[in-house]
């Protein structure tokens, strides 16, 4: 009777034995290294599906990188500090350190659970003072490299929070976690000079294997732009507003300067004029998000003064308009109504000139936002926009109103947050001047927090930020983004209490493969590779990029929708692994969809992938591997199981290499199992049908290794314990090429295009034997009867047509 199938006792045995036995432990050799790496979790508390699946493609990538005797890093570590855990302590009444360091280890036995092979000596969790104490060094180096600074800004501010959002953080003038009203606020903020980098980390996109998208948003996201700063005197003063326009060809079409509700000039106003006064207090009920900017309605208050043209040297209205951020450009924009649709929306509703000087020359609808040919425009008409702006730049450079100029969209990077589970700000002010903590000093520890207290800001902890009478210390902390932009390099020294980084990391980096979500495509990767350029130039690291290639997963959903608490629709994986077993789980997984593409959760798909399972442990499970030396002679069915076997290693080989399509790879393996004779099962099968049993049982099983593991190897001991093989993660099988060349086909048959018939032919056949089987076909022969055959087109080893 054959043995019933028992993942949780096999999966539960195999990975204490990993554990113990530290397989995937890995440290430099002379062979070819593969760092792959998943983006590591923040510790809620459970592993859901998209973290399944994130792990599951690393590991499944990774494990068959070993079979190919890749020496492979595959570490995991937690993203710990952070607003959630902070909100999450308050609510339960407990410290965030506390309740982080719970979940991380209720997570990390998740992780085990579904055989997910981690380097887990090289495990770090990013609110240890052993990790932090490191960042805090780089920022230290970042300030005595010029790239750190400090000033006053104009922020994203949380009331009901407390702190500081990112312009992405606000989603339609609301904060994304607590949904409070967001409000513009100025407070003093430390910066990264990431701009000092904008050119580099456009131009060295060039040098990752990334997804096209990613590099799109990435581009989009720095900015570049060629224009034209100009600079509008205003009128009756000697002052002037400087405008940075990429469309200096539009010049001559501008009705109106715009300025930032937060420029000088309208604080100054503000103070003199209510209504002034009560517009930029609703501009600051706002958010400052570019995005938001977009879609909100355009409102604006004319100042009263007048800026005088640089070049007809009229005088036009100075606006205040919500629509113009300070941070972005110089905070004061050209409006030219003719030619953009924001300037074209606020002109209409404010009755202020629209004046049409570029003409397409056919379709002149206004607002005409693409370039075209000048009209209206003087000396300038019938030139082309991209000739008219160099000689626009050109005539206001001599007249010094202006030169030609290249801007990025990308900022500085904000990196002070009012929290208090972050890493602290490592400086002191010495009598209120900013001094960066000695490295002797490193790490400043967060302090700890009374027993049952719930967090509060540094800037409220008197013990904290009191040193003596003339030194008081920082109290913000990281943006938890500066944690994550580092840690792929730290890894590879994790476990080197004395050196932020050391010969592994020069052997181990880039990583060669990174995976994680689409939503992290722009800000995450952007500031990774920001660090590591900086980090470079700082001789720390080698290289220009820290991720060769990227992989980014598609989303699990259910119903059509993103699994989320609030929409009811999540699916526990712990609980499909205890019903399952992990095997299945990540079969279906890999099964389902192709890494990159959404997957739609299916309750009857996870059945079928455990019915696979289980009907390879049936085929194997009663066998032993039988030393059989190589028939001289194979029946023509013996043969179509070799073919088709070497055919699938082929397939899945090329499948994992080349695409990382599991789905196509794991539905070929099926097909090979579906494949064999029943006849060659039976105990008494003649020693050629056993021999190829056993090829086919090798190669399902080492090509099913990767993806579900324990059953994989299980199956490979219990069927090789007799024989000299090596472990199933030794080798990944060689395609003998020789056994693909087919001698037979299936010929189709064709007169005048219409399929009449197939038949087996023999691969070396010449036309004239083809066409003389092909008549002898009997549908063929009777279409043919009493027609004259024009021609015969014969394509080799696939088909004849005969026209007649």
């Amino acid at each position: 009777m054959v043995p019933e199938y028992n993942p949780s006792k096999i999966e539960k045995t195999a990975q204490e034995k990993w554990l113990k036995e530290g397989r995937f432990k890995s440290k430099p050799d002379n062979r070819q290294k593969y760092y792959c790496l998943s983006m590591f979790p923040y510790p809620s508390g459970k592993l859901h599906m998209g973290h399944v699946r994130n792990y599951t493609i690393g590991d499944v990538i990774s494990r068959y990188k070993r079979m190919n005797n890749f020496n492979v890093f595959q570490p995991m570590g937690w993203d710990a500090f952070g607003l959630p855990a902070e909100n999450a302590a308050i609510a339960n009444k407990v410290s965030p350190k506390d309740w982080t360091n719970q979940n991380i280890e209720h997570m990390k036995k998740q992780l085990i659970s579904l055989g997910l092979g981690y380097d887990w000596s090289k495990e770090l969790r990013t609110c240890e003072p052993q990790y932090y104490k490191w960042e805090q060094l780089i920022f230290k180096k970042f300030y005595e490299k010029g790239l750190v600074y400090k000033k006053k800004s104009i922020v994203n501010w949380d009331p009901v929070d407390e702190t500081v959002l990112a312009n992405e953080q606000v989603i339609d003038g609301k904060g994304w976690r607590s949904g409070a009203k967001v409000e513009l606020k100025e407070i003093d903020q430390w910066f990264i000079k990431i701009t000092d980098y904008a050119d580099e980390l456009l131009s060295s996109l060039d040098e990752v294997d990334w997804p096209e998208n990613v590099k799109t948003m990435q581009k989009n996201w720095i900015g570049k732009s060629h224009g034209a700063e100009i600079k509008y005197q205003i009128a009756d003063t000697s002052k002037y507003l400087t405008v940075f326009s990429t469309r200096p060809d539009t010049i001559y079409g501008v009705s109106f300067i715009a300025i930032s509700p937060n420029h000088e000039i309208a604080l100054d106003l503000a103070e003199k004029d209510s209504q002034v006064k009560n517009f930029l207090n609703k501009c600051n009920e706002t958010s400052s998000a570019e995005a938001y900017m977009t879609k909100a309605e355009k409102l604006g208050i004319d100042t009263g003064m007048k800026a005088i043209h640089p070049i007809t040297k009229k005088n036009i209205p100075v606006w205040i308009g919500n629509f113009v951020l300070l941070d972005y450009g110089t905070g004061v924009v050209m409006g030219v109504p003719g030619h953009d649709q924001r300037d074209f929306e606020f002109a209409s509703k404010y009755n202020l000139d629209i004046t049409q000087v570029i003409s397409l020359g056919s379709d002149d609808a206004l607002p005409i936002t693409n370039k075209g040919t000048l009209v209206n425009s003087d000396i300038y008409n019938d030139l082309s926009s991209d000739d008219a702006s160099l000689k626009i730049i050109s005539q206001l450079k001599s007249d010094e109103l202006g030169e030609g100029l290249v801007q990025f969209r990308l900022r500085d990077w904000g990196v002070s947050r009012q929290r208090y589970w972050g890493c602290p700000i490592p400086v002191i002010y010495e009598n209120g001047e900013a001094k960066l903590v000695e490295e002797k000093d490193l790490p400043v520890t967060l302090p700890d927090l009374p027993e049952k207290s719930a967090p509060i800001p540094l800037s409220q902890n008197k013990d904290f930020y009191n040193v003596s009478e003339e030194i008081k210390r920082e109290t913000d902390t990281f943006d938890t983004f500066m944690d994550s932009s580092w840690y792929y390099a730290r890894f590879t020294a994790a476990d080197n209490e004395s050196e932020i980084f050391d010969e592994n990391t020069k052997y181990w980096l880039p990583v060669d493969l990174y995976i994680g979500g689409i939503e992290h495509a722009i800000l995450h990767l952007l500031y990774s590779r920001f660090f590591h350029k900086a980090l470079r130039d700082m001789g720390m690291v080698d290289g220009n990029e820290p991720f060769k290639k990227l992989l980014t997963q598609g989303m699990v959903l259910k119903d059509g929708a993103k699994m989320s608490k609030s929409k009811g629709n999540t699916v526990d994986p712990q609980s499909y692994i205890d019903k399952y077993g992990a095997d299945t789980v990540r079969l279906y997984m890999m099964f389902t969809a192709p890494p990159e593409q959404s997957l739609e959760w299916s309750e009857s798909s996870v059945e079928g992938a455990s019915r696979f399972i289980k009907k390879v442990w049936n085929l194997v499970i009663d066998k032993k591997y039988i030393s059989i030396d190589m028939p001289n002679k194979f029946s023509k069915e013996e043969m179509d199981l070799r073919r088709k076997t070497h055919s699938t290693l082929k397939k899945v080989t090329s499948d994992f290499e080349s695409r990382f399509s599991f789905n196509t790879a794991i539905a070929s393996i099926m097909e090979l199992l579906n494949a064999i004779p029943e006849d060659f099962k039976k105990s008494d099968a003649a020693d050629s049908k056993k021999f190829c049993l056993n090829e086919s049982i090798t190669i399902i099983l080492k090509t099913l290794n990767p993806i579900a593991p324990h059953i994989s190897e299980f199956l490979w001991d219990h069927f090789h314990q007799e024989s000299s093989l090596d472990s199933i993660e030794s080798s990944w099988p060689e395609v003998q090429e020789n056994l693909l060349e087919v001698s037979e086909f299936e010929l189709v048959i064709q007169i005048n295009g219409k399929v009449r018939g197939k038949v087996l032919a023999d691969i070396d056949f010449d036309q004239d034997k083809i066409e003389e089987i092909a008549k002898k076909v009997e549908n063929v022969s009777s279409n043919l009867e009493g027609k004259d055959i024009k021609k015969s087109i014969y394509i080799k080893g696939k088909i004849i047509n005969f026209v007649v």
